[in-house]
Parts: structure tokens; sequence; C-alpha cells
């Protein structure tokens, strides 16, 4: 809740005020800009265009969704209040499969269970769903470091664990007469993106809503344009038909990309090649007597063929559950079922789908089953158990090579070692003992047989000792790679790395091996089903291919990604993907323009649609159906025409299309493109950021209509914790708004993180800002009526107060510009507000007694701290704006305010005031403090007081700052290493000093702190004298001091004074010595108590 108990009178006037604004700025079409004409003379004024990733629209917009768009609102409502040209376009993404399987579950509940249903007992529906949850997190492997993966799917994160789709969209808030209509796809196409242009108007984005539109054939126009888009693609080879694996739904039928899935987001296909170990005939008994008489093979997943000649064994996990398959050419192979259906997708099996089951039982039952392993030195080994086999993750029947696998190694080690362990299981002597490691890779740093000699290395015990045995892998697998050579098989002294593609082809060939993949951890679409990898024969965008990379990555090193990080994913990203598989079979969205069964898929028909904003509002007129028919007709938006536009072909005749808006439409692109922004979260570098890249450089030839920069965030945690709908920690854009106001809420995104690392909403921030942004409202409207009145100062503000206020004005408006500029936000609200607001508490403080603050610098701290802020709380300012300062438009663009050059040795003299009276404040406490034992006695008080000054630095000092001045670059602003400074200084005239060892003890802090003091004032900060005069300094505040400190007399001198006494030894230059005369009621003799400025 706003503030604290009932009382929200001033969360409702921030409310209020956002009303007005918005209807101001409603009224006159504030936000509605056009590309200049080239009679409009507005050449030099520069343009701004920034975009964000559309929101799919099958929910309420939530503040996650309002985190990322502040960026993108912050920027553009900067470029706007500076005086550039800015487009904030802002539309709705409805294609793929989301909506479509929403739609078709809420149609399945209420024919199974009623309308409205009546489902099985909730807690029990919920904990299946959350036991759910919990299996697809264990199963999801070791974590890429380099890539971003979530810990939910952005689907599941949305749904929490609900268990029904009716119960999620009455967790979104929709009534439950009105769920029975979301079984449609398309009411959910009219129902959700008026309420999110609804809830961004609300947030006061500044968007031109002429431009917006839905994604689909729902939209002719946009359809128009992404035929047009693929058609181009096609046209330069960048889109083929191939039998390719991806990830693939069974239940949809078709693959299933990321925004298709409800979990598994980013999951690409792992491909292994399967090791056909011929079972003997004679070990077709038992359990397995029914395969008697057939072709009988385990089959092994692996990625290390070139390991296969130093197989000693095969693993089996005894309670597994394995099944005996038969394949298309009548051949049988084990494995679990899991694969067995992965392998059925991909054209092994008679029936797509259906792998052919002759036989289940348990692993136990193959237990010291001879097999003849292809490429294996050995002719007969035998399965053994392994406790620690995944089964969904392979086959379940896994190859053993304790030459070069730890974890074989010590499994190996752990049966030999422990008869018990073998009784256990079965296992027979003659299948464990006789068998030694065979070594078949050579690395240099481990010889022969790596496993061994690494896990004596690291003293690992056993099979279990999990991280151990982690650690042993990491120091071996990719260096068996990078730097191994064969010694066994036929390719014996190749590099690994040569030989290793080699010898996978050649069991594919001979048959004695064959390609398998499956999900590289559990993939779930969202019509809820467990996805497999199918050998899909559809149309791929050829992502990855050579050339096409090379320019991606040359787009990418041109732009700006404002995090380091951020550049490291997209490399990252640029490095691994490959083909994508463009086509969908059915759900939402456009159709394949020369292939019309199937649907081009949500992640490939929003690439460049950024293109189509500059021209949307002129086809569309506001519309985002595109059911308005304000110039042309679809059907006139051929591929000449879009051609025309975007690539600048050609025109065609005044018949096929109206010159006129032909025209037009050529002018907002080639004014608006490239786009100078992309902001979105971080997740999205991995699929939608990188493919934009691809697409660009693809679509267009002329570099300079490539993207300029993407700044990416991380997700946004609510109150130190994920949000959540089902644990209630969750707020949609409209709550959030209603509760804080809009720019309260805007306050605490801008305040809750710039990284990429996951940011923070906090309630008690939002609240904080309701009451600090209605108390400026209200001393701003204090002070005005002062000034009016002629209550405050007028004279010239030539005082020390005036001038350090000034100039703290000056300071806030260069790094607020600054942080603007970088999009560092917190930091700009830090600069802007926070310390801005500290200057000027510090100058009212000051000026109390100075004959009160300077109208002229008062009017104009209300001024420049309203425009710092305005891009940030805009109708706030703008009240503060047109009401209080009575200034004329709009304060979106009135101008960022323009100060003068930082004075730092103004800035460093406010410091040194301040820190000089905290430092006396503190020895006036330490020399009035009661004795800390025996009697207390009367209480002491500090009425006199001494400050020393030093005017220039002497001695082994002065040597030290000659030494720094002399090694500083003026250019690069920098120092030579430390240690050849300190060389420097030992080779010195300070090295004869006979007290030398006490003096490098001091040399080095000195140096370091004069160091830091010439990396923010340069190289005045390195002269003997400091850039302020601390005498005038003090002078001039001499009275405010006294009255700070209490003090009745205040004398000021030099060391060289008469007055310094023994102070004259302990200051030095910016660090004055000071001492005072205490006294008591009872005891009116001075006592006097020295403090050095620490």
């Amino acid at each position: 809740m706003a503030e604290t108990g009932k009382n929200t009178a001033r969360r409702d006037l921030l409310l209020e005020l956002q009303r007005r604004a918005q209807g101001k700025w409603a009224r006159e079409k504030t936000f509605e800009v056009d590309a200049p004409k080239a009679s409009d003379g507005e050449g030099g004024r520069d343009k701004f265009f920034g975009n964000f990733p559309y929101p799919y629209m099958n929910g309420l917009l939530h503040l996650g969704h309002a985190f990322s768009l502040s960026k993108l609102e912050f920027a553009s409502a900067y470029h706007r209040l500076k005086g550039d040209r800015t487009l904030f376009p802002f539309a709705f993404h409805c294609t793929g499969m989301p909506i479509k399987a929403c739609a078709d579950k809420i149609a399945k509940e209420i024919a199974a269970y009623g309308n409205p249903p009546v489902f099985p007992d909730a807690s029990v529906m919920e904990a299946e769903a959350e036991a759910k949850a919990k299996a697809e997190a264990a199963n999801a492997g070791p974590a890429d470091p380099t890539k971003f993966v979530a810990k939910k799917s952005k689907a599941t994160a949305k749904k929490g664990t609900q268990a029904t789709q009716w119960a999620i969209m009455q967790a979104s808030g929709i009534p439950d007469e009105e769920i029975p209509s979301f079984a449609e796809s398309m009411h959910w196409l009219n129902y959700f993106p008026p309420l999110a242009k609804r809830d961004v108007i609300a947030m006061g984005c500044q968007v031109d809503w002429r431009r917006s539109f839905i994604t689909t054939d729902a939209n002719p126009f946009y359809d128009a344009f992404v035929r047009w888009q693929f058609n181009t693609l096609k046209k330069i080879g960048k889109i083929v038909k191939a039998k390719r694996f991806a990830v693939y739904s069974p239940i949809d039928g078709q693959p299933c990309a990321d925004h298709d899935r409800a979990s598994g987001e980013g999951v690409g296909p792992q491909e292994y090649l399967l090791i056909k170990m011929a079972v003997y005939d004679e070990c077709l008994t038992g359990d397995l007597a029914p395969l008697a008489g057939k072709k009988v093979f385990l089959a092994a997943a692996t990625l290390r063929p070139e390991t296969m000649y130093g197989q000693t064994n095969c693993w089996i996990l005894p309670d597994g559950d394995y099944g005996a398959y038969e394949l298309a050419n009548g051949e049988v192979v084990v494995m679990c079922e899991r694969a067995a259906l992965n392998l059925s997708y991909q054209e092994q099996f008679a029936e797509e789908g259906k792998p052919k089951c002759l036989l289940t039982f348990k692993g136990q039952s193959l237990i010291g089953c001879a097999v003849k392993s292809p490429r294996a030195e050995l002719e007969k080994i035998y399965c053994l158990p392994m406790m620690t086999i995944l089964m969904n993750k392979g086959t379940g029947v896994v190859t053993s090579v304790p030459s070069d696998s730890p974890d074989d190694f010590m499994a190996l080690s752990d049966l030999k070692a422990k008869p018990a362990l073998r009784e256990k299981f079965g296992v027979k002597d003659e299948w464990v003992m006789p068998f030694e490691v065979v070594p078949c890779v050579h690395i240099p740093e481990f010889g022969d047989a790596c496993a061994p000699m690494v896990c004596a290395e690291l003293k690992i015990q056993s099979q279990n000792d999990r991280v151990k045995l982690d650690e042993a892998k990491h120091r071996t697998y990719l260096k068996g790679f990078t730097e191994g050579v064969m010694i066994l098989g036929n390719h014996k002294g190749k590099p690994v790395k040569e030989a290793k593609p080699l010898i996978r082809q050649e069991m594919i060939d001979d048959n004695t091996g064959m390609v398998y993949s499956e999900p590289e951890r559990t993939v779930m679409s969202r019509s809820g089903g467990e996805c497999v990898v199918a050998l899909t024969d559809q149309w791929y965008l050829e992502y990855g291919e050579e050339a096409w990379k090379a320019k991606a990555e040359k787009c990418l090193e041109n732009m700006n990604c404002y995090h380091d990080e951020a550049r490291h994913s997209f490399e990252h990203t640029l490095g691994w993907l490959r083909q994508w598989a463009c086509s969908r079979s059915f759900g939402l969205g456009t159709r394949m323009p020369w292939d019309e069964q199937y649907l081009i898929e949500s992640l490939s028909d929003s690439t460049i649609y950024m293109a189509y904003y500059t021209v949307a509002h002129l086809l569309q007129g506001g519309d985002m159906y595109g059911e308005a028919r304000p110039s042309v007709d679809p059907s006139k938006l051929t591929d000449e025409v879009w051609d025309a536009i975007f690539l600048g072909t050609a025109k065609p005749s005044e018949d096929d299309f109206p010159r006129d808006l032909l025209d037009r439409m050529i002018n907002e692109f080639n004014f608006w493109y490239p786009f100078d922004l992309r902001v979105s979260g971080k997740d999205l570098i991995q699929n939608h950021l990188t493919f934009a890249i691809y697409n660009h450089t693809a679509i267009w030839e002329d570099e300079k209509m490539w993207p300029r920069s993407f700044r990416t965030n991380g997700h946004l945690l609510l109150n130190n914790e994920k949000m959540s709908k089902s644990t209630g920690n969750f707020k949609t854009l409209k709550q959030a708004i209603e509760e804080f106001s809009a720019d309260a809420m805007r306050f605490t995104l801008a305040d809750a993180g710039d990284t990429v690392e996951d940011a923070n909403y906090v309630d008690d921030t939002a609240n904080a800002a309701i009451l600090r942004l209605t108390k400026e409202i209200t001393w701003y409207e204090e002070q005005m009526a002062e000034i009016e009145a002629g209550n405050l100062r007028t004279t010239e503000p030539n005082k020390f107060i005036d001038r350090v206020f000034t100039n703290a004005m000056n300071t806030a408006i260069a790094q607020t510009q600054e942080h603007y500029e970088n999009m560092m936000f917190r930091e700009a609200l830090k600069s802007g507000f926070y310390d801005l607001q500290s200057a000027r508490d510090a100058y009212r403080l000051m000026s109390a007694e100075e004959g009160g603050m300077h109208a002229d610098l008062t009017k104009r701290f209300i001024e420049v701290q309203t425009l710092l802020l305005a891009p940030i709380c805009p109708h706030t300012c703008e009240h503060i704006y047109g009401t209080i300062l009575k200034k004329e438009g709009s304060v979106t663009s009135a101008g960022f305010p323009s100060g003068e050059v930082e004075d730092v040795a103004l800035t460093a003299a406010n410091k040194y005031l301040a820190d000089l009276i905290t430092n006396m404040r503190k020895g006036i406490a330490k020399c009035t403090a009661p004795p800390k034992k025996g009697p207390k006695g009367p209480p002491k008080v500090a009425k006199e007081g001494t400050i020393v000054v030093a005017s220039e630095f002497v001695g082994w000092r002065a040597v030290c700052l000659s030494i720094l001045a002399e090694s500083y670059d003026t250019k690069s602003k920098t120092f030579p290493p430390v240690p050849d400074i300190l060389a420097k200084v030992k080779s010195s005239e300070l090295s004869a000093d006979a007290n030398f060892k006490n003096v490098m003890k001091m040399v080095m802090p000195f140096i370091k702190f004069k160091m830091d003091e010439a990396n923010v004032a340069g190289a005045s900060a390195l002269n003997t004298k400091i850039i302020f005069d601390e005498m005038d300094v003090l002078k001039e505040n001499i009275d405010f001091i006294k009255r700070a400190l209490s003090l009745s007399t205040l004398t000021i001198c030099y060391t060289t004074g008469e007055n310094a006494g023994s102070k004259a030894d302990d200051a030095t230059p910016g660090a004055p010595a000071f001492e005072f005369v205490v006294t008591s009621d009872e005891d009116l003799a001075a006592g006097v108590a020295n403090m050095l400025l620490g």
C-alpha cells in the first residue's frame, strides 16, 4: 500500500498531476513526430529513434516489462528534452504458439470440466505442477557460464504454479464470465493490446501511438511487410529448405522455438554419436531371451568417438528402466524409452513418433552381458553397474574409457577394490579384474592416460567424490581435444581435433554408429508436452553461414552495447548460433509467401519490424489492427513498393501505388533509420537481438542502416525476491501505477539498477519517492511565493555559499547529462536529484544567517532540478514547469539545462570546509568528553579555537610531488606503475636522510593520495600548493565555522604565524591543524587540547 496507514493524500496528488499532464500531452499531441521535409530547414537537428521488443499479448504488462521499458522511456525522454527529434513507437506481438496454446487449453478445460469448470482438488493439481517444475529444474544440467539461462522461463515465471489455464486467467484479473471468450485466439488479440496501451500511457511513456500495430495476418499491412522481408531473404539465399535437427513438440506436431516454450528457453539440440555395441548371442538369455536370433546392440551416446579405442566395459544403471526397440532396418537397440522416443523422430523407426518396443526390463538384466564394441581394442567387454547414470540424459547406456574419463576410472577402481560392491550387483570377478586401462590419447601434460594421473593428483577416493571429479574432467577434457594426439587406431599420430570428425564419419559410414540428437535439457511446450529433437524438413534461416556471420560480427563491433558483459554474450551467441527453423505448421502469424502451408515463426517475423514503425502511421492511420484504410489498400503493398521504400530501388508507377504516399514513406524511413537504440532484457541476446543483427546485415548492404546500439538489462526483483504470481510477490503495471503513481514508480525503476545483473524494485523506495516529490512541490510553491514577495536576498550572488551552490548546480548538470547519455539512470538520479538536493540543503543551512538564500539561485535551482528530473518524473515536473515556474510549452521539450564548466577548485574548497568542520567537531567532542575513569566533574565547553594553515608542501612531501609531476602523462592523464615511482623516490635526495626508513613509511600513502587526487583534478593536484587558497576560504567562512562549532573566538594563522605554536609541524596544505581552549563552569582556567586533523 502506498505510504503508511490509510492516508494516501500525497499519492493522490501525484495521480492528479499525472492525469493533468497526460491530458495535456494527448490534447497537444506532444509525442507525435514526423520526419521533416527538406523544405522544413531542420537538417541540422539531431534525431533519436529508440524501440523496445513488442511485448507478447497473452497477458497484462507487469513491472518486469516496465523495468526494461523504462530504460527506453528515460532515454527517449532525455533526447526529447535536449531538443532531438525523437521517435518512440510501440507495438504488440501476437505471432506464434503461445496465444493459440492458451486458447486451446481453455477450450479443453471447458470441454473436460464444464463452464465454469469444476476442477479436481486445487492443492493436488498445484502440488503436481510444483513437482513437475522441480523435476524440470533438476534436469537442467550444468549451466554454461557464458550463456544466460533463467531459473524459470518467462512463461513459467508469469504463471507460477497455477495448474490450469483458467486459474492463470483468474490470476490475471479476468472475471470468470469473460474467460470462456478466450477459447478463441482472436479474442486475445482484441482484448490485451488495448489494455497494454492503456497501461503504457498511464506510465507516462512518450509514445507516438499512431505507429502502433499488432502482428499476424490479422493486420494485412504488417503481414505484407513480413512477406516482403522473407521474400527478400529467400532471394538473397538466406533461407533454405532442408532436413535439420530441431527441438520439436510432438503434441503440436511442429518445431518448438523459444517463444513457444513453457520452459527450456534457449535450449537447442545436442547431437551425439550412438555407439552400437553388439551383444553376443550367448548373452540373450533370461529377460533378454525373446531377443534371441536378432541383431541386438546396446546404444551408447557419446560426444567423444575418438576415445572408443580405450573401452574396457559398458556402464548400466541397475534399477534403470530399459527397452529393446526394433529399428526400421530390423536391428534392435537397447536404450531408455525417452531416448527411443527422440530417435523415432529422426527417421530411424518405421513409424515417426512410435518406437517399436519389443520388451522392457530393468538394467540389472544387462549386468554381465558381453558386447563387442566398435573401435575397442578389447574383443569382448562386459556391462557393469554404475549408480550415477542419469536416465534423462543420453540413452542410459554409457561407454567406459577409464584411460581418459576420471568418472570411468574411479568407478572401475571401486569395483575392483570392493568385493562387497561386486557381490551386491552379482558382478563376477572375470568381468572386472582382468581389465586394465587402455591408453588411446596422449596429452602432453598428462601422458598417455590422463584420468589415472589427474585422479591421483587430486587424491580422488571414489566415484562419489563429485566435486573433485568435476574438476578432473575440467582439467582433462578440453586439453584432450585441443592438445591430444591419437596413439591407437588407423589415425594414430594425428591430433585429436583432426581425427575426431574422421572417426565419427567412419563409424556412421560402416554402420557401427549413428547420429542421435536430443534437447540439451528438458523443454516443455506451451501446449504442455515434453519436447524431443526431430529431423524436420522445413525452412531454415542460414544463421552461422560464414559470410553472413562475418557481417553480423562487423555490425556488433561497431555497436554500443553499454556493458562488456552484454558484448561478450553477443559474441558467444554469434559463435554457436546456426541454422534456425523459421516455419511452423500452425499457430498465429504470417504465411510463408512461397509455401503457404507454413507460418513464419514468432522469433523470425520480429527482427526488422523497427523499419515498419517508420511508415506504419502513414498506412494504418493510428489503427493498430490495420482495419482502417486511410491511404491505400494493403493489396497495393507489393515487394516492388517495399523495395522502393526500404532499399531505394526504382519507384513503381503512380497507377501501381500513390506517388505522394510513397515519397512520404521513403522520406520517413530515410530520416529515422537506422534506429539508435533498442532496449531489452538480456535473455533475448541468445535469440531475438542476435537475429535482429543478422537480418539487418542481410537486408541492408549499406552499413549505415545497421543498428547503432543495444542496451540490455537483468530481470527485476520485487522487494528482493523473484516476482511470482503463486507467492503473491507480483505487480502488474496497472497495479503499481495505482498504488504509487506513475512518477513514484518510475523513480523507483530508475533507482532499481543500471547493470546487466538483476535489479530490485523496492516498495519503500516508491513510498519515499511519493513523500520526496510532494514535499518538493510544497517547498517550490513556498519559495516562489517568497520570491514574489521580495523576501529572498537579491544582492549580487557572489558570496562563497552562492558560488558553491552555483558550482554544485553546474556539476549536477554535467554529471547528470553524462549519465543520461550512458543510460546510467540510477547514477543520473543520484547526481541530478539526491546530490543536488544535498547541495540545496547545505545552501539553506549555510545561508541561514547570511541574509538567506538568493532569489535568483533559488529559482534557478527549481528550474534545474525540474529539468534534470523530467525524464524520470515527467508528470510532477510538468506541473512544476507550467504551474509553479509559469513556463510556456511542455517540460518534455524544454531543453536540457546548461551550465558553466565545474570549478574544480571551488568543489575542492567546499569539501575542504565541510571536512574541516566535521573533524573539528570530533576534536571538540574528544577534548570536552568526561574522563573515562574517576569523577566526571563539571561539563567542559570549547569556546575558543585556532586553525593553523600550511601554505605549501615542504621537505619529503615536496620531493615526492616533484617526482609525481615529472612522471604524470598529461595527455593520457596517467602515472607509471607505483613501484617505478617509489624507485625514483629511493634514488632521490631523500635517501641521504638519516630518517629515510621512517620517511618511506609515510611516502606510500601520500603518493597514493596525490595520485587519486590528480585523477580528479589533473596535474594541478601535484603542485606544492593546493588548487584553492585555504586562508581565503577560512576567512570568508569564519562566521559560519564559529556558528557551526559554537565557538565565540576563532583564530586562523599560517604555520609561520606567532599563534601557530607546536601545531606548525602538524599542518600540511589541505590538512590544517587545530586546537581548542576548553573551560568549565567551575574552573575557568584554560587547558589546551590539541587535535590533528585525521
